[in-house]
């Protein structure tokens, strides 16, 4: 494996330290070749040292990540992004679909985050989630879209446009109208807690519908939803009185 330089920018001294351990004990391939904690510092040292990974602080105590990464433009870097929990944050990420490293930090999800970003992001996705992730970020509203990353395509998708998702183990397969499925590697539980404010139920552990694609129900034992499609999604027993309570108030 070629050797990668990597530049961390965090500009909490003790969490830049961790950080420097932990690449350097997981990861010998990998170079350190700048660290930085504010904007300006940041920009030199990327546009300088031209590194093949960043870790990223997203709140610098100056400014931000975004305008580090405005000013380094065009760059072919992956980033993996640093946080400390914020609801906004967390959700602009995981609608973006970006690799993320949250504070106070855990080895098992520093290494994952970078094995990630490693092998997962081309260099032609870079500034389409990055876009994506800065205009969620900047934003209170609620996401119009949602990145879906498969191996080897990024999809942008209206949420309104997702019908259902179907879970197998680990992956959730999205069957979006108009479109092919898309096929992800993540859980259905990761997605139930993004779209369960956009009308998203859980009318069976392996599914997760669009209450907008619902074409009636069938209320009888063992029952049964029906989309617009005449897709028929099994209803479980125990989560049919709390799918049809979400229908009641959604019709009101």
């Amino acid at each position: 494996m070629k050797r990668m330089k990597v530049v961390i920018i965090e500009d909490e001294i003790p969490l830049r330290e961790t950080n420097r351990k932990l690449l350097q004990s997981n990861f010998p391939q990998m170079e350190i070749v700048g660290e930085a904690g504010t904007v300006a510092e940041s920009i030199a040292i990327l546009k300088i040292t031209k590194p093949d990974l960043v870790l990223m602080d997203i709140e610098l105590a100056d400014g931000n990540c975004f305008q580090v990464l405005q000013s380094c433009k065009p760059y072919a870097f992956r980033v993996v992004y640093i946080t400390a929990y914020n609801h906004y944050a967390i959700k602009a990420i995981k609608f973006s679909a970006i690799d993320y490293i949250l504070k106070p930090v855990n080895e098992y999800e520093f290494c994952n985050a970078i094995n990630n970003a490693i092998e997962n992001i081309r260099e032609d996705e870079l500034f389409i989630q990055h876009a994506h992730f800065e205009k969620q970020y900047n934003s209170l509203n609620n996401p119009e879209k949602i990145v879906l990353r498969t191996s080897d395509t990024l999809h942008i998708v209206n949420i309104e446009e997702i019908s259902y998702c179907k879970s197998d183990n680990s992956y959730s397969t999205f069957f979006i109208r108009g479109q092919k499925p898309v096929i992800v590697s993540k859980s259905i539980k990761e997605y139930e807690e993004l779209l369960s404010a956009y009308n998203f139920i859980r009318p069976h552990q392996s599914y997760l519908v669009n209450m907008d694609a619902i074409a009636c129900i069938d209320k009888t034992d063992g029952g049964f939803i029906i989309l617009n499609d005449k897709t028929e999604i099994p209803l479980s027993k125990r989560r049919k009185q709390a799918v049809l309570d979400k229908l009641d108030v959604l019709l009101k």
